[in-house]
Formats: structure tokens, sequence, C-alpha cells
């Protein structure tokens, strides 16, 4: 079988795009797909990268669109299977064991947020897989909860297909510019990542004043 090798504008030899160029020149669509699996089990891994990659590597004929999708989409739902178990064997308790011994936090915030995975979980599942960084953490939960794996399956298939058709299909269109794509991704991880901080500080914040409060009231 011939493969086409990748001719990119920006020596992707180096770093991440020159590994993931390696496994697709070699592999095809399995290799897109293993490149995929393994960003879901290490989100440092970045899918802006190897899906815009991928996709120009269907322009280039090393393979198709819709063998692109195929194998990304399965790869990505093989590595959220794998978090979904650890998270399942991780367990309930275990997880409460170890939050109970946390800084900061009591058992009632977890189970508000069990209480809250219960009634939004489906939603958190299936745009999580839009998010970067938390398209492969939402898993974990989704395991300790015990969330119904067909679900789980069906809502992490549908989000990951449009999430990879969508960066896919952009490195497909963009030709030599596929890595325009990281750039654009890139702020919008930023920008989560901003959020998610702000939110962080801003529970601390709460935490601590409520528990000075509560020690203000019992010394007066």
């Amino acid at each position: 079988m011939h493969v086409t090798s990748l001719a990119l504008p920006e020596e992707p030899a180096d770093g991440i795009a020159g590994w993931a160029a390696d496994l697709v020149d070699t592999l095809g669509g399995p290799g897109a797909g293993l490149a995929i699996a393994l960003e879901n089990l290490f989100p440092p891994l970045p899918s802006e990268v190897i899906l815009p990659l991928t996709g120009f590597a269907a322009g280039q004929g090393v393979l198709t669109p819709a063998s692109a999708l195929f194998w990304t989409t399965l790869g990505s739902v093989a590595g959220a299977v794998v978090l979904y178990w650890i998270g399942m064997l991780f367990g309930r308790e275990r997880m409460h064991a170890i939050w109970a011994k946390l800084p900061l936090v009591q058992i009632s915030d977890l189970e508000r947020t069990e209480e809250w995975f219960a009634k939004h979980g489906t939603k958190a599942v299936f745009l999580g897989r839009m998010v970067p960084i938390f398209r492969s953490l939402i898993s974990v939960p989704a395991g300790v909860e015990r969330m119904p794996l067909l679900v789980f399956l069906m809502l992490t298939t549908l989000g990951s297909l449009i999430w990879n058709s969508v960066l896919v299909l952009a490195g497909y269109w963009l030709g030599d510019q596929w890595a325009a794509v990281e750039t654009y991704v890139g702020i919008l991880s930023k920008a989560v990542l901003a959020l998610v901080v702000v939110a962080l500080a801003a529970y601390v914040a709460v935490r601590l004043r409520g528990r000075n409060r509560a020690q203000h009231r019992r010394t007066s």
C-alpha cells in the first residue's frame, strides 16, 4: 500500500505534530485513532494539533475524510471509556475518603456535586466532549457516578464526532494552513482555563470567609 508523506510547512518532524504525522503516515486512520486515544488519556496532548493535522493528511490523500472521522472518533471513545472505568473502579467511597481529607472542602460539597451530576450529567458529558481539557476529565465523574455505560457511549460518541468533525474538516479545508486551527482553539482553551481559575479562586475565598465567620462566632 502506498502512503503519501505529509509535506507540512512547519517542520512537524519535531514535537507533537511530528509524532502525530509519523503515526498517520505509518498507520493511516488507525494511527490517527491511536493518537486521539492517547490525547484523551493525557490531556496535555492537544487535539487541536492532532485533529487538524489528520484533516490535512486526508487532503493529501493519506486517508479519506470519512476514515479520518471514523478513526479519530473511535479513538476518542476508546480513551474516554478507559477513564470511565478508572472512575468506576476508583469508586464513590474512596472519593469521599480522599475528599474528607482535603482542606477548605466538606463532604456536603461533594454530595451537592453528585446531586448536580445526577441531574445534569448527560449534558455535562455531551457538551464536555467539545471543551478542551474537560473533554477528557468529564469521563471520570461519569464513571464514579456509574452513568449507564450505553448512555455514556452514546453521548461521548456524538459529542466527540461533532468536535472531531469541526477540527478535522478545518484542517482538510485549510490545507497547508492547518496550523491556524490551533491558534483559534488555543484561545478558547485559555478562556476556559481562565474561567475555571476565577471560579476556583472565588470558591476558595467564600469557603475561607465562611470558616473565619464560624470561628469568630465560636470565640465571641
